[in-house]
Parts: structure tokens; sequence; C-alpha cells
């Protein structure tokens, strides 16, 4: 039988950032998929050379807009461990609380576009409304919806009053209900079943081998997280990984749809243990030295930073490893043997983030 080869992207009306596949069928079932990437590039990395240190926590949260709280933290970490800096327990505790409430609005924006994927716009809607109340909560708390600027070397910028306690405690009490109304059509509903259930399977075999991170890992089974080391403040919380075991675009979509009550369970324990205390330490004149590699968990898995310090203000080099670039070659085993009409959904399953992954 001939085969054809169709290009996917890179502008499609399931992607919001441009990543092409050359995928190539026999009839309408995906033999192969080549991804193109290279559309987004920005060299911010190399930014490192003209900023100072300080000025690159403003550069690496423009990284990815989605979950740019945990992208300056996990840089913050770096250069504190070069300067052998403490952070208070304070600000550990609401970098993890603005780091959740990022994770949120991820997993809440994706539920939405894969709604939307399905042709669902009242669920895509339902997602996206329940989403805004996060971004309220990130506007009063710290000034702007997405890209909220908190963290600095040495601590966060913002502290939360009593009052906007009390606020986010009734607002995630509100999610929560929120969510139950809407949990009911993702995990009874056909369309969705039809779409997802054995669909895009990653084995967990084939998860582990290629590297995938996040719920694209956990939904094959593996119980990984980086939250659970005990970075910041996750020492001072009780919580496991969530894991589905079949690997299909169902067990990536159950897996973050659970990730959502964890992270409002996460910021409920962080905000009833809160202490009392300063938020930052000064950090004058320091001038960073040496090599150091710090992790975090982002909404989509894994997030590696590599900063190197030569004696200076400015940075010698800051490396980034994200969490989508990690999952593509997992994407690429799940697309073989499925139908092209799948190939969006299961394309949107892993969560694909370009500006993170070329920066």
């Amino acid at each position: 039988m001939m085969s054809t080869i169709i290009p996917f992207g890179p502008q499609h009306p399931v992607l919001p950032e441009p990543l092409h596949l050359k995928i190539t069928l026999k009839d309408e079932i995906v033999t192969e998929a080549i991804p193109m990437l290279g559309y987004v590039h920005r060299g911010l990395e190399t930014l490192v050379s003209l900023k100072d240190m300080d000025q690159m926590v403003q550069v690496v949260e423009r990284v990815c807009g989605i979950c740019s709280c945990i992208h300056a933290h996990t840089y913050c970490m770096c250069v504190e461990g070069l300067l052998g800096i403490e952070v208070p327990q304070r600000a550990e505790f609401l970098r993890i609380i603005w780091s959740e409430l990022h994770r949120m609005h991820s997993h809440l924006l994706w539920l939405g576009l894969l709604a939307d994927a399905f042709g669902m716009e009242s669920l895509f809607m339902h997602c996206w409304r329940i989403r805004e109340r996060v971004m309220d909560v990130m506007e009063a708390t710290a000034g702007n919806r997405v890209i909220i600027s908190v963290n600095k070397v040495g601590g966060v910028r913002r502290d939360l009053s009593a009052d906007q306690i009390r606020w986010i405690r009734q607002v995630i009490d509100e999610l929560e209900a929120e969510l139950d109304k809407i949990k009911p059509v993702l995990t009874n509903d056909y369309t969705v079943k039809k779409r997802t259930v054995g669909v895009g399977v990653l084995t967990k075999e084939q998860a582990y081998e290629l590297g995938a991170v996040g719920p694209t890992l956990r939904g094959s089974g593996v119980a990984q997280d980086v939250r659970m080391t005990g970075y910041g403040a996750y020492k001072y919380v009780d919580f496991e990984p969530v894991v589905e075991t079949d690997g299909d675009s169902w067990a990536r979509t159950m897996v973050r749809f659970r990730e959502l009550y964890q992270a409002i369970d996460i910021v409920r324990q962080l905000i009833n243990k809160l202490p009392d205390g300063e938020i930052s330490v000064k950090v004058k004149a320091a001038k960073p030295e040496g090599e150091i590699v710090c992790r975090s968990e982002q909404p989509r898995g894994e997030l590696m930073y590599y900063v190197k310090g030569n004696g200076s203000k400015f940075l010698e080099r800051v490396r980034i490893r994200t969490p989508t670039f990690a999952n593509v070659p997992p994407l690429l085993a799940m697309l073989p043997g499925i139908e092209m009409a799948d190939v969006p959904v299961v394309a949107l399953s892993i969560d694909p983030c370009i500006s993170c992954t070329e920066r």
C-alpha cells in the first residue's frame, strides 16, 4: 500500500503553539512521525551575557508564561545554592503556594484546550471559567495574572496578608466544588472515553526508557515526581504522586485532573502551616562562582536548570531543560498505529509547551 506524508502543524486549531509533525500514513493509520521545531526560538539563554544575575530572574520568567513562577523559583534556587544563601521559611512556603496556583491554572487551561479539541465547547468554557478564579488570586496577591514576578534571589517580593489568606481558603474551597461538577463529564462521558481510552498508549517500559516526565510519565504507571525530593516547602506537606497505569490519553487526562485536587490540598496545607517571619534576606554585591544543577516539578513535568557562575555579577552560563523537550520522544512512540483523526488529541495529551522547549 502506498504511503502518504501529511504535515501536522505548525499551525493547527488544537495547538496553542507551533509544533510541526511530518506524519507518514498507510491508509488512515500513522506509521511514523518526525518532529520539526525551531519556530519560536528567542535565544533567552544567551541573554545571560547581557543581564546580571538579578535581571535574569525576569528573563527566565518569560521562558513560559504558564509556569513562570516555577522557572523563576528554580533559577533562584540555583543562584542561592551558589551563594550559600538560606531562604527564610516563610518565603519557601509562599513560593510553593504560588507554584501550586500556577499548576492549577496550567492544568485547567489544558483541560479546556482538550475539551475544545473534542468540540465540547461548554466544557471548554467551564474549565476556563474555573481557571479565572485562580488568575484572580494571582492578580490580587502578586499584581499580575500570569507572570507574577514574586521570586527574587534571597526570597520573595510579596507577602500574604491575613485577609488574603482567608480569601484564598474560600476560593480553593469553591474551586474544589467546581471541579466536582465537571468530574462526571471527564470520567464518564462517552465522547471523552471514545477519543481517549486506549488511544496513544505509552507503556511503562517505553515511558521509562524514552525519558518521559510529569503526567506523561505518571500516566504510564511510574510514580516519579520531583516534588517528592522535598525541595522548598514541599518537605512540610503530605502528598503522594498521582499515578494512572493505562498509559493512554485518558490516563494522562486523569493524572492532570487528580493533580488539581492535589494542588488544592497542598495549598491548603501550606496556608495552615504558614510560619511568621521575614520573606527575604538581603543579597548585596553577590558574585556567584561554581556550577550547580537544580530540579523542580512543573505542571508538565521535571524542569532542570544548570547555572555556572564566574565570580562576577554576570553568570557565565544558564541552561534549561524543559519537560516538553523530554516528552517529545514519548509522543513519537504514541503515534504509530493510531488513526490520523486521533493525532490532535494524542499530541495534546502531553500538554506540549513549545515556548519552553525552544526558549
